[in-house]
């Protein structure tokens, strides 16, 4: 089991070394670990091997685990959803875990693979408690600096409703969640929100999550980073969602900032209520989360319109200027997706990656539909960096 971590106060005293975060890359996997005592972070992107079976590759992903006696506290599986019975089935087994937590999306595989991958946010070092509320699950941890509190998998009960109204409930349960956790909607530094049939209600979504968010005090230079893309989910509700919420030990201390994009206007300036993207000053290392980002104008307009290859070119440039802003760049990136609109994009985007020297991005590419009907690609990301 996972130790015991120091108490806050003492590590909030001590001088916080610079954190060494190691990059390990073979076939089909990704691994970027940081060591930040007392608590160690994983991210791990996994992507099947070709020919590889759904229990071979969760039993890589268990080895991993396993080996350094980590904690996972989100994972995302992207696939179909008639893939879902069998590889949960074969994480279970391979993980041994009781308390499985994964938000599945179908995010379809741009090759023959079954899926299009997986990601991991794992830790080792803190006792992670884990909590079942509103049926949704939540992993909870203490690094030096602050509580955090994943809720992963948030579904509504009510998956006959409208779907504004299954939008409503996946908020307020997300709400009574952090609330068990002994944290609030304003301590939310990332969502994620997987929407069935996204372009039809996709900004009946948008209303409500205003909403919930001015009801709860979340304004606009507070707002979390944030993904919404279309994908259904094996529970034929409207949505599925998770989300990250950072308390710090230290009231007086704020350690989640908002970054904007350099070349893009806020997105609530076109009725979204999301930060571009977050940053997380961390015990030893700043980590930035970058939202869900498309070839957008600084004037909110699509750019690019029926150009894939153009889009894509964009929308890293985009996503490379608010990495530089935070003093990173793509080699500093932990964890990534690449939304396509269409399978036949992807070696567009391998193309990019090529010419760019970014054949080692650790990233997962999948087909999920976008939140507009003209943009053809859309990319997330995490980079972490040591201070």
């Amino acid at each position: 089991m996972p130790t015991e971590m120091m108490p806050a106060r003492n590590l909030l005293s001590a001088r916080i070394a610079p954190a060494p975060i190691r990059r390990q890359q073979s076939d089909g996997l990704v691994l970027v670990t940081i060591e930040a005592r007392p608590v160690t972070e994983l991210h791990l992107t996994l992507t099947p091997m070709r020919d590889e079976s759904i229990t071979a590759l969760a039993g890589r992903l268990a080895g991993v685990l396993q080996s350094r006696n980590a904690t996972v506290v989100r994972q995302t599986v992207f696939g179909p959803t008639a893939a879902a019975p069998a590889t949960l089935k074969a994480l279970r087994q391979a993980l041994n875990d009781p308390d499985l937590l994964v938000t599945w999306v179908e995010g379809t595989p741009c090759a023959s693979e079954v899926i299009a991958g997986m990601q991991i946010h794992a830790v080792t070092g803190p006792q992670v408690r884990t909590v079942r509320d509103h049926g949704a699950l939540l992993r909870i941890w203490d690094d030096a600096r602050a509580k955090h509190c994943v809720v992963n998998s948030i579904l509504p009960d009510q998956v006959s409703a409208a779907s504004p109204e299954q939008a409503r409930e996946v908020l307020e349960k997300l709400r009574g969640c952090l609330a068990v956790a002994g944290m609030t909607m304003k301590e939310i530094t990332r969502t994620w929100f997987y929407l069935d049939d996204l372009l039809a209600w996709y900004g009946d979504f948008n209303r409500v999550r205003d909403d919930v968010f001015a009801r709860q005090e979340l304004r606009p230079h507070r707002l979390p980073a944030s993904t919404g893309v279309s994908g259904r989910n094996p529970a034929g509700a409207a949505l599925t969602a998770a989300a990250w919420a950072i308390r710090p030990h230290d009231p007086a201390v704020t350690l989640v900032h908002s970054v904007p994009s350099p070349e893009q206007c806020p997105a609530p300036a076109y009725g979204s209520a999301f930060s571009r993207a977050v940053e997380i000053r961390s015990a030893g290392f700043r980590q930035l989360l970058v939202s869900g980002t498309a070839s957008i104008a600084p004037d909110g307009k699509t750019e690019h319109t029926g150009d894939v290859r153009a889009q894509i070119e964009r929308t890293m440039q985009v996503a490379a200027a608010i990495l530089k802003s935070q003093r990173m760049t793509y080699a500093d990136v932990s964890l990534a997706t690449a939304f396509f609109k269409s399978p036949g994009d992807a070696p567009l985007f391998a193309d990019w990656q090529e010419r760019h020297d970014q054949l080692d991005l650790p990233i997962v590419r999948t087909v999920c539909g976008i939140c507009r009907s003209d943009l053809l690609f859309e990319i997330e990301l995490s980079a972490v960096r040591a201070k």
